[in-house]
């Protein structure tokens, strides 16, 4: 993978960009530490991005945090209680929480010119910091917290160099300094490239869902703020006036407990509803996504929380329009009324659509303006011209004027 991948796509001048500013940062050293190899987005976008940090001559590692199903079972509670569900984190969690980090950095070598910890998870490495710049990069919407956990887990944050939010809604009341940056796709993916039609009909034969009818589509981990039920509810108001077919693809984390326990009720909810197609994918199942992404009359995203939503713009960028719910990053993605709707109900998403059925036009305009939208704000490149001018900012903080 290199930049030159890219030159019929990105921007020129992005391009021109992102190697001034490679040249100046040869030789660095750069890691990225998570919580998973696969599942979600963010472990999506370092298996894309690290190796073209590498192919600039930055030399980049991705290392992932081992716990245990307890921790994970604590991370998730504090993910959720960050996305404002309220939960209690008791002091004996917290601990679970902290031993693990502590056991992580003492077998972890985070020597590096500048260390990415992404999230809550691994958040409490900072603690064992020696070198570098270290920046706390958080994906998800913490926009209105559990006051008592993020109280705890602020004094950690703070001790950071600077903090990322992927929008500027999510951002707090911190003593370090705080930066927006959005996700990304990578277009040249397996789940973003360009498919056959007869790629995209293999898949749907061999998933056996028939294209007989318009296909409403939702890609997610099985997660309560996935509202994966919402979705179904929505699609019976939907067949009432409309015969379609409903498809819920998606997954689960090794650092999510909860999606074992959303499967088994989207699946007992699509008991004898043989138009509703439920999908556990496996791991690295890019190329299926993507063919369904593009065999879909409509996609969904009904998130009630939502840090980004990569599947958006995944979407988006198949022109495809997108129905997704008002939260989180997605209004940076869909533009209401241009590239797809945003919706605030069950009944309003059955609304819209019934109104993208019944206008098949209007529906092809929206993918249209959705795919150049993420061309021009969403793709990999912008990200990784992000992530360096701010490597390259916070280095020469006391300067007025930086030269590339």
């Amino acid at each position: 993978m290199t930049l030159e991948e890219y030159r019929n796509i990105a921007e020129p001048g992005e391009l021109r960009l992102i190697e001034a500013m490679a040249r100046r940062l040869d030789g660095r050293k750069f890691i990225h530490v998570n919580s998973t190899f696969t599942g979600g987005g963010v472990a999506e976008l370092l298996q894309r991005m690290v190796p073209l940090f590498n192919s600039m001559g930055i030399k980049t590692e991705w290392k992932v945090i081992k716990g245990t199903k307890p921790f994970f079972e604590v991370t998730k509670r504090i993910h959720n209680s960050l996305q404002g569900q309220g939960l209690m984190i008791t002091r004996r969690m917290w601990e679970t929480y902290e031993a693990v980090n502590e056991r992580n950095a003492q077998k972890m070598d985070l020597s590096a010119d500048c260390v990415f910890i992404h999230d809550p998870q691994p958040a409490m490495l900072i603690d064992r910091k020696k070198e570098g710049l270290w920046i706390w990069r958080c994906h998800i919407d913490i926009s209105a917290p559990d006051r008592a956990t993020w109280y705890i887990l602020k004094k950690h944050v703070e001790n950071y160099d600077a903090a990322i939010f992927s929008a500027a809604k999510f951002a707090q009341s911190l003593n370090i300094p705080q930066f927006m940056i959005t996700p990304s796709i990578d277009p040249l993916s397996e789940k973003n490239r360009d498919l056959t039609e007869e790629e995209v009909a293999e898949v749907y034969e061999r998933f056996g869902i028939p294209r007989d009818k318009p296909l409403i589509l939702q890609v997610s981990r099985f997660d309560p703020f996935k509202d994966p039920l919402g979705v179904m509810d929505a699609f019976f108001l939907v067949r009432k006036y409309h015969d379609c077919r409903l498809v819920l693809a998606g997954g689960t984390a090794t650092d999510d407990p909860e999606g074992e326990r959303v499967l088994a009720q989207v699946r007992e909810k699509a008991e004898g509803c043989p138009d509703i197609h439920i999908l556990l994918l496996p791991p690295f199942s890019d190329k299926e996504i993507n063919a369904l992404q593009r065999g879909a009359t409509i996609v969904l995203q009904k998130s009630t929380k939502e840090g980004f939503g990569l599947v958006v713009a995944e979407a988006l960028w198949k022109e495809r329009p997108v129905i997704a719910g008002d939260v989180g990053g997605i209004p940076l993605q869909v533009i209401d009324g241009v590239t797809g709707y945003l919706v605030h109900s069950i009944e309003g998403t059955a609304f819209r659509i019934r109104q993208l059925l019944q206008n098949p036009a209007l529906a092809e305009q929206m993918g249209r303006a959705g795919k150049e939208h993420i061309r021009r704000n969403f793709l990999i490149t912008g990200h990784i011209k992000h992530y360096l001018s701010l490597w390259i900012a916070m280095e020469n903080r006391d300067s007025s004027v930086i030269y590339i």
